[in-house]
């Protein structure tokens, strides 16, 4: 016995259809293997469930080989026969089919099932990231999906990136980012039967020896001090002018977001669960960086939060009807907001705001960081600061009063 399994019972005959199908069937958790008398090395398996499965056994250098044919009966014995002979043929040579098979696919590999096995491999990738991912190959290489790697060259390569220029230079570089990393996880996944790699060269590489990525700047967009007032008037309208749940929620998103400073999504995911409000703290445990996020809150924050819990329907602070269950961008009111305030701001804007407010205050600058949950890389006092979220109560406090400040006001009706 061994793991449970009883060791392969072996017969030995001339295959027939009679005899084949006359076989009796392993007891369960074994396997009985047979011989066939006219071909050497032609064996038929056969499970305790009554799948029975031709296949070719033989030594290639002093190692036993199997060579998986098909299935009987809709294999035949003739054609079982007639590959085995070739299977055998080929392994008397000391070529192993089985990895010729797996050269043949992996030099025939498509880009689409490049992403799958990638996405797969990768699957500490967060579903937001996998979505994008897909999303980009879909804009940008559904034309390249059932072509094999192999065929894509660097002026293929070179010709995509100038066509997707033409629409947005940024999205341009990200899709080659993609396609650069498909390539660089192939070379190593996809091999011959002599373990080289069949992706010997990376095409995406063409665009760094020619200088041919474009030149993106940094976006530094943010509400200036002067423009803060515009803006949370325009916010706080939303509910006046479109009396409905939706336009309240996007109305208390928006200033969370930049009373807070969170990510879009880690302000959108927001659950009641990681909400407490007795101790004045909100917990964001799914982070861009995978580090959790304990955030104090100012005394506006409070309010905000505790009137949306008393409209609270759903597990989340911002419910939605999508098949999230919560509220993804309100795009229609971010227009609206746009519209009446005149500024052409975005929800990274937001972000800034208020890593920027932050830093007019002279807050320290481990401080702004732990409250951004920026990652402090290089820097080697930073691993002995143990900033506590208690200390951070009072710069989260300044910060919230200098925005509302800026506004000409105290709190907001």
């Amino acid at each position: 016995m061994f793991f449970g399994f009883s060791a392969p019972v072996t017969r030995t005959f001339r295959f027939t259809n009679a005899a084949l199908d006359g076989l009796p069937l392993p007891e369960a958790g074994q396997r009985a293997a047979y011989y066939d008398e006219e071909v050497n090395g032609l064996q038929l398996r056969v499970s305790a469930s009554g799948a029975k499965t031709f296949s070719v056994v033989r030594k290639i250098f002093g190692r036993a080989i199997r060579v998986t044919l098909g299935p009987y009966p809709a294999m035949t014995i003739d054609q079982a026969r007639r590959r085995a002979r070739v299977h055998i043929g080929e392994m008397v040579e000391g070529v192993n089919p089985n990895a010729e098979k797996r050269t043949r696919r992996a030099r025939g590999v498509k880009l689409s099932e490049v992403l799958e096995d990638y996405l797969a491999a990768r699957s500490a990738l967060k579903s937001r990231t996998q979505e994008d991912y897909r999303a980009v190959f879909r804009r940008s290489f559904t034309a390249w999906a059932h072509k094999p790697l192999t065929h894509l060259t660097r002026e293929m390569v070179a010709a995509r990136h100038r066509e997707l220029g033409e629409i947005s230079p940024a999205q341009a570089n990200y899709a080659m980012r993609l396609l650069r990393a498909l390539f660089n996880f192939a070379r190593g996944e996809y091999e011959d039967e002599q373990g080289r790699p069949v992706v010997a060269d990376n095409p995406v590489a063409r665009l760094s020896h020619t200088r041919r990525w474009y030149r993106i700047e940094r976006r530094t967009s943010i509400l200036r001090p002067h423009q803060i007032k515009a803006w949370l008037e325009a916010v706080m309208a939303l509910r006046k002018e479109n009396p409905n749940e939706q336009a309240e929620l996007a109305r208390d998103y928006l200033l969370l977001v930049l009373f807070t400073g969170l990510r879009r999504e880690e302000a959108s995911r927001l659950a009641w669960t990681n909400v407490d409000l007795a101790g004045r703290l909100i917990n964001i445990p799914d982070t861009k960086n995978g580090t959790p996020h304990v955030l104090p809150l100012s005394d506006f924050l409070v309010a905000l939060l505790a009137y949306r819990q008393e409209r609270a329907t759903g597990p989340y602070v911002f419910g939605g009807t999508g098949k999230h269950g919560y509220l993804v961008s309100p795009y229609k009111q971010i227009k609206r907001v746009r519209k009446a305030s005149g500024l052409q701001f975005t929800l990274h804007d937001l972000r800034r705001t208020f890593i920027t407010t932050a830093e007019r205050l002279d807050i320290s600058a481990y401080a702004v960081k732990h409250l951004a949950n920026h990652l402090i890389r290089g820097d080697v006092t930073a691993g002995y600061v143990v900033m506590d979220v208690e200390r951070l109560r009072e710069p989260m406090q300044r910060i919230t009063d200098a925005l509302l400040n800026a506004a000409g006001l105290k709190i907001l009706d």
